[in-house]
C-alpha cells in the first residue's frame, strides 16, 4: 500500500512536468533551429547576443524543469529500498522473538524473510518501469494526435469520371478561398479558363495570391466558394490520386530527393526509357550541365540537390515535371534562377512541345520576360483579377501590368517584344 501510494504520488507531481519538458524541448528545438538557418541574417545584423541570449533562455528552462522532474523521479528509489530494508528488520525483529518463545523454526523465518524480499523486488521493478511511464505516456499521446487527426481534404463516396472529351481544361468559377481561420479572403471571385495547347500565365505583386491559386487545382487547400473544374468536373467529384496524376506540378522551390538524375527524373514516370530522358533534358535546358558530369544520368544527387546549383535544380525539377508528360503543367515561379537566355531557349522548347502533345499550361511568374508570349496572362493584385488578355491588350488597359511591365523593362524592350 505504501509503494502504491508513493507511485500515486510521484505521477501526480511529475506527470503535469513531463508534458512542459516535451514542449520546452520543441521550443529549444526551433530556437537552435532557426539559429543554424538564419546564421547569415545573425552575423549581418549583429545579432549574435541577442540569438545566444534567446538560446540560453530556452535551455535553462528545460534544464530547470528537467532537474525538478528527475530530482522527484529518483528520489523514488531511496525511498523504495528504505522500505524494502524497514520489511527486512521487522521480520528479523518479531521472527527472533516468536524462535525464542519456540513458536517457528530459523528455517520458516528465513523462508519467510525471502518470500517477502521477492514481492518487495518485484515492486522495485514496478516503480522502475513506473519512472519511465509518464514521459512514454506524453510521447504517446502527441503520436496519436497526429494518428487520430482526420484530414480536412477527403475522396468523395462515389467518385466521378474525367470527361475524355475536355482533356486538359482548367475552369474556374467564381472561386473565393480563406486560409482556415483567416477573416479576409486570399482569393475573390476568380474566374478563368485555361485551355489544352494554350499557356496561361499568372502575375501580380508579392502577396496577390499566385501560388495559392495554383495550390488549389491539385486540392492541396479546399476552395471556400466556387468551383474548379478539370476536364467538365468539379475536382471535388473526383479522387485526389486521379486529380493528381493528371498534374505535372514545377513548385517554388525546386526540390530533389538524394538518389540519382535518373531516379529524380524518373520519379513521376518510372518506365521512362532512356531516349525519352534525353528528349526532357533537352527540352529543360539541363543537357548541357548532365553531359558535363561523368556518370551522366547517373551522377548522385545530394538530399534536396545541394551539390548542384538554383538553376540546375530548378532544370531538373522541370524536367521531372517533363517526364510524367501530364495533361497539365504547373510551373509556380519556377524560371526565377535561370538566366535570360536559358529561360528563353526553355520556353521556346516547351511551347514546341505543347504544341504537340496539347498540354494546358499555368505559368507563374515575377518576370515580365518569362510570360509576356503567353496565349492568356490573368493578372491578379490584392486577391482579385484586375487585368485578363494578351500582353499587347494589357499594356493598353491594365495598370498594375503597366507598372510591372515598366518596373522590369524599358518601353523600347517592350515596344520590340
Amino acid at each position: 500500500v505504501i509503494i502504491f501510494v508513493l507511485i500515486g504520488v510521484t505521477f501526480a507531481i511529475v506527470m503535469p512536468k513531463f508534458k512542459v519538458v516535451q514542449s520546452l524541448i520543441d521550443r529549444l528545438n526551433l530556437t537552435m533551429r532557426e539559429n543554424l538557418s538564419g546564421m547569415l541574417v545573425i552575423r549581418a545584423f549583429g545579432n549574435e547576443e541577442h540569438s545566444e541570449k534567446r538560446f540560453e533562455k530556452a535551455n535553462f528552462d528545460l534544464t530547470k524543469v528537467n532537474l525538478f522532474v528527475n530530482r522527484t523521479m529518483v528520489s523514488m528509489m531511496p525511498i523504495m529500498m528504505f522500505i524494502f530494508n524497514v520489511v527486512s528488520l521487522l521480520i528479523v525483529y518479531y521472527g527472533a522473538k516468536q524462535i525464542d518463545l519456540g513458536n517457528i523454526a530459523i528455517g520458516q523465518m528465513m523462508a519467510f524473510m525471502q518470500y517477502a524480499m521477492q514481492i518487495i523486488m518485484s515492486f522495485l521493478m514496478i516503480a522502475m518501469i513506473a519512472i519511465m511511464l509518464p514521459r512514454a505516456s506524453v510521447a504517446a499521446e502527441r503520436i496519436y494526435e497526429v494518428l487520430s487527426m482526420e484530414p480536412r481534404i477527403v475522396d468523395p463516396k462515389e467518385a466521378k469520371p474525367f470527361n475524355n472529351d475536355k482533356r486538359g481544361l482548367v475552369e474556374f468559377k467564381d472561386v473565393t478561398f480563406k486560409y482556415p481561420g483567416a477573416h479576409e479572403a486570399v482569393l475573390e471571385n476568380i474566374s478563368f479558363t485555361a485551355k489544352p495547347g494554350q499557356t496561361t500565365a499568372l502575375i501580380g505583386s508579392t502577396g496577390s495570391g499566385k501560388s495559392t491559386l495554383i495550390n488549389l487545382i491539385p486540392r492541396f487547400y479546399e476552395v471556400s466558394e466556387g468551383s474548379i473544374m478539370i476536364d467538365g468536373v468539379d475536382i471535388r467529384d473526383v479522387k485526389q490520386h486521379d486529380l493528381r496524376d493528371k498534374i505535372g506540378l514545377v513548385p517554388q522551390k525546386g526540390l530533389l530527393f538524394s538518389g540519382t538524375i535518373r531516379s529524380n527524373l524518373t520519379y513521376g514516370s518510372p518506365d521512362a526509357t532512356d531516349e525519352q530522358l534525353e528528349e526532357v533534358i533537352k527540352v529543360a535546358q539541363a543537357k548541357e550541365f548532365i553531359d558535363h558530369k561523368e556518370e551522366h544520368l547517373d551522377s548522385k544527387i545530394s538530399q534536396g540537390g545541394t551539390n548542384v546549383s538554383g538553376g540546375q535544380k530548378q532544370r531538373l525539377a522541370i524536367a521531372r515535371a517533363i517526364a510524367k508528360n501530364p495533361e497539365i503543367f504547373i510551373f509556380d515561379d519556377s524560371f526565377s534562377a535561370l538566366d535570360f537566355k536559358t529561360d528563353a531557349m526553355l520556353r521556346q522548347e516547351l511551347n514546341k512541345m505543347i504544341k504537340k502533345t496539347k498540354n494546358t499550361v499555368l505559368i507563374v511568374g515575377q518576370r515580365i520576360a518569362s510570360i509576356m508570349s503567353a496565349d492568356q496572362i490573368i493578372v491578379l493584385d490584392e486577391g482579385r483579377i484586375v487585368g485578363k488578355g494578351k500582353h499587347d491588350e494589357l499594356m493598353k488597359d491594365c495598370k498594375v501590368y503597366q507598372e510591372i511591365a515598366y518596373s522590369q523593362l524599358s518601353k523600347e524592350e517592350l515596344g520590340h517584344e
